[in-house]
């Protein structure tokens, strides 16, 4: 957020965040991207020791009952060590809105609780192999059996695979009835009938332990169902707000660090006898990405603002989600972009972050619903929310025109 918007508690929870990626070393984070290193646990395990897990949940489950003004304001931090870190931290906020929402007190115990203690880790298992944005289309089953749920299916790319404890994982419970009341949400504990491969590589946003998870009549107790059967799309609809705002969140941080490296080297780097950050050429590409950010920015903590205040309505906070998701990772594309021009070739290099940023932030357009479906849900909820006959709110501009009232050039149809 802002500095001169926040308040004093929310400023010592961002010096407090910053002083977590400070002590993470430069090269675990360069032996992730190298892919040493599949699936950082260390990082969550010194997230929680210092109590940064999971904030937005109720203390007795270990988070700080705080609200998505102060997760953002995390997320932007932590997102400064990368793309990877940033989802794996976020995942317990997304994983975890499910249990704290639609769980009951035993799956809040036994789940949520030992999440945001880093006692257990998780996974939100949604994408298949047959599509990513086509929810309802999932194959994978989940069929009742003697007390169980037996699930058979596969996904894949799921963040964070390769170390999961448990999986958050939606299946098919009804074959017959509408798409939209065919899926329910499990926590399925990792057994030997779960398979975890890892079987392609990543252009960027290496060392999130993604992997291909696929179930082999894997028995789930019937008390592991989240909510209840037939409840998927449901749960489904809620997760749009942590899968989307994380992201969202996260494209701040990385946007941020991106602007830095390259105002710092535009500062020293001198050509023709003075600092190319005097040349226009390269200075208002730092113009544009700051002005980009600071948009965005406005845009993220707006949303946050907004769900906090249980005011806003859901078609709305959809609508509002899911602009911040899209303008964000597509202002992270053009800030890294833009760094990487101003830096000229050196940008290239891995002398600098910077290619690393932009191979990263590739893949923040595409996950979590592409951007194409953001603008899918922000029309249809525009459209909705204006209603069939559209009114103004406040003056109708329409009849401010010469001829407003001349019907007869009016036509609809």
């Amino acid at each position: 957020m802002f500095d001169f918007l926040m308040t004093k508690e929310q400023k010592e929870l961002q010096e407090e965040v910053r002083d977590f990626t400070r002590s993470i070393d430069r090269q675990y984070l360069l032996d992730m991207d190298a892919e040493k290193i599949q699936f950082p646990k260390e990082i969550l395990l010194e997230a929680a020791r210092r109590n940064l897990l999971g904030l937005r949940f109720p203390k007795e489950y270990g988070g700080r009952g705080l609200g998505w003004v102060e997760e953002c304001i995390a997320i932007e931090e932590v997102a400064t060590l990368g793309i990877p870190p940033a989802c794996l931290y976020s995942l317990v906020s997304i994983v975890g809105e499910c249990t704290n929402e639609f769980g009951n007190k035993e799956q809040k115990e036994r789940y949520l609780a030992p999440t945001c203690a880093a006692r257990k880790f998780c996974s939100e298992a949604l994408t298949e192999p047959r599509g990513g944005s086509d929810f309802f289309g999932a194959t994978t089953t989940a069929v009742k059996d003697d007390g169980s749920y037996v699930l058979n299916g596969q996904k894949r790319f799921i963040v964070g695979a390769e170390g999961s404890d448990y999986f958050m994982a939606y299946a098919k419970t009804d074959t017959e009835g509408p798409p939209r009341d065919s899926l329910s949400c499990f926590l399925v504990d990792r057994d030997d009938s779960i398979e975890v491969r890892h079987v392609y590589g990543l252009m960027g946003a290496r060392g999130g332990g993604t992997g291909r998870v696929m179930f082999h009549d894997t028995r789930v107790p019937a008390e592991n169902i989240v909510g209840a059967q037939g409840d998927g799309g449901k749960i489904f609809y809620r997760m749009m707000i942590p899968e989307r705002l994380t992201s969202a969140a996260g494209s701040l941080g990385g946007a941020r660090a991106a602007i830095e490296v390259a105002a710092r080297y535009t500062t020293k780097r001198k050509a023709f006898g003075q600092q190319i950050k005097n040349f226009q050429a390269v200075s208002f590409k730092i113009a544009e990405a700051q002005t980009e950010l600071d948009a965005a920015r406005a845009l993220v903590y707006a949303t946050a603002s907004a769900i906090d205040s249980g005011q806003v309505s859901a078609g709305r906070l959809r609508r509002m989600v899911s602009e911040s998701k899209k303008f964000s990772t597509e202002m992270a594309w053009h800030v890294v972009n833009h760094a990487m021009q101003a830096m000229g070739g050196i940008a290239y290099t891995n002398v600098y972050p910077i290619e690393r940023m932009l191979r990263d932030t590739r893949l923040i357009m595409i996950w979590t619903g592409t951007n194409e479906i953001m603008n899918l849900i922000i029309q249809h909820e525009l459209y909705k929310e204006l209603g069939a006959e559209v009114k103004a709110a406040g003056r109708d501009t329409e009849f401010d025109a010469p001829e407003a009232y001349n019907d007869e050039e009016k036509i609809y149809e």
